[in-house]
C-alpha cells in the first residue's frame, strides 16, 4: 500500500467516525484499514487516533496532521474532477492534418459549423500533400486518402471518393478531345509529383484494365496547384471528385474518357495514433467529419 492510501484511509476514518464505514468506502475490511492507519502512525512516530469501542477520537498530533492533509486531499479531488470533466467535454486545442485539396474545398467550409457546435475547441490546421506518416504523430488527428500502412494508426472510414479525368474547355478547343486512352500520348497531362502512382491512369478495355503512363510539361507537388493549372487550360488532369467537383458543376472543367476510365474507389479516412487515448475533442471531430462527409455532399451539390 502507498503513502497516499494510508493517508486516505486515515482521513476517511476521521470523517466517517469509524473503521467500518471508511473500510466500506475503500472496499477493504476494517482490519485492513486499521493496519493502513497503524502503518501511517508507525512511519510518523505518533499516534493519530484514540481507538474506543464506540468511536474514534483524534489525538492532538492527529488533529494537526488532519488539518494539514485535508486541503491537500480536497485539491486532489478537485484536480481529478477537473480532468475527468475535461476528458468528457470536448475542449482544448485540436491539431489536424489533411491534404490541401480536401482542406481547401471541403473542410474549411465545414469548420464554422464545427466551431459553433464546440465553442471550447480551438483548431490548429495543417494542409499538406507531402507524405509524412511519422510527422502525423505530432497531430491529434490526420485525414488522408487510402488506408495507412502503419500498424500503429487507428483508422475511421469516412467515405469513398473517386477520381475524374478532366480538362478545361479552352484546352480541348485548342488541342482536341481525347477519344481513347492512346490519344493521351499526344496531350499535355498534369499530375502530382508527391504521389507518383497517380501518373499511371487506369482504363477498362476488352482485355482488362490497361494502365497508361502519362506525361506533360508541368508538374506540381500538390493537387490544388494542379487544379489551377487545369483550370487555366494548361493540360488534362486526373484528380479526386472532392477537388474538381465545383469546377465540373460550373463547367470550368469537363470530364473526358468517361467510357474508358477505370474509377477506383479511394477511401477517405481519419487516423490517430493507437498509443493515444481517444479524447473527447478528437472523438467530436471524427463524428463531425462522418456526419458532414459520409454522404459525399460535393457530388450531391453537383448532381
Amino acid at each position: 500500500m502507498s503513502r497516499a492510501e494510508e493517508i486516505t484511509a486515515f482521513a476517511l476514518a476521521v470523517e466517517t467516525g469509524g473503521f467500518s464505514a471508511a473500510a466500506r468506502k475503500l472496499g477493504l475490511t476494517p482490519s485492513a484499514l486499521s493496519k493502513l492507519i497503524g502503518r501511517l502512525e508507525d512511519r510518523l512516530g505518533s499516534r493519530l487516533l484514540h481507538r474506543t469501542t464506540r468511536r474514534l477520537k483524534l489525538t492532538s498530533e492527529g488533529e494537526v496532521f488532519y488539518a494539514r492533509i485535508r486541503p491537500i486531499l480536497t485539491a486532489l479531488d478537485e484536480a481529478e474532477n477537473e480532468v475527468s470533466e475535461a476528458a468528457a467535454t470536448p475542449r482544448g486545442q485540436l491539431r489536424l492534418r489533411c491534404g490541401i485539396a480536401f482542406g481547401m474545398h471541403q473542410l474549411t467550409h465545414a469548420i464554422p459549423r464545427f466551431l459553433a457546435r464546440y465553442p471550447d475547441i480551438s483548431l490548429d490546421l495543417t494542409f499538406s500533400d507531402q507524405p509524412a506518416p511519422q510527422a502525423e504523430e505530432s497531430f491529434d488527428l490526420a485525414l488522408r486518402f487510402g488506408i495507412p500502412d502503419e500498424m500503429t494508426a487507428v483508422v475511421r472510414h469516412i467515405c469513398n471518393v473517386g477520381r475524374v479525368i478532366c480538362a478545361a474547355p479552352a484546352y480541348l478547343e485548342r488541342y482536341g478531345t481525347p477519344r481513347t486512352p492512346d490519344d493521351l500520348q499526344r496531350h499535355n497531362c498534369l499530375w502530382i509529383t508527391s504521389l507518383p502512382a497517380l501518373r499511371r491512369w487506369p482504363f477498362d478495355t476488352d482485355e482488362g484494365i490497361r494502365v497508361v503512363h502519362i506525361d506533360g510539361n508541368v508538374v506540381a507537388n500538390n493537387g490544388e496547384t494542379v487544379l489551377q493549372l487545369a483550370l487555366a487550360g494548361v493540360g488534362i488532369t486526373r484528380l479526386t471528385d472532392v477537388t474538381v467537383g465545383s469546377a465540373l458543376a460550373s463547367g470550368a472543367l469537363v470530364p473526358i474518357l468517361t467510357d474508358w476510365h477505370h474509377v477506383e474507389p479511394v477511401p477517405l479516412v481519419a487516423t490517430y495514433s493507437s498509443g493515444r487515448h481517444l479524447t473527447a475533442k478528437v472523438r467530436a471531430m471524427i463524428d463531425f467529419l462522418v456526419e458532414e462527409f459520409a454522404h459525399r455532399p460535393w457530388l450531391q451539390r453537383n448532381a
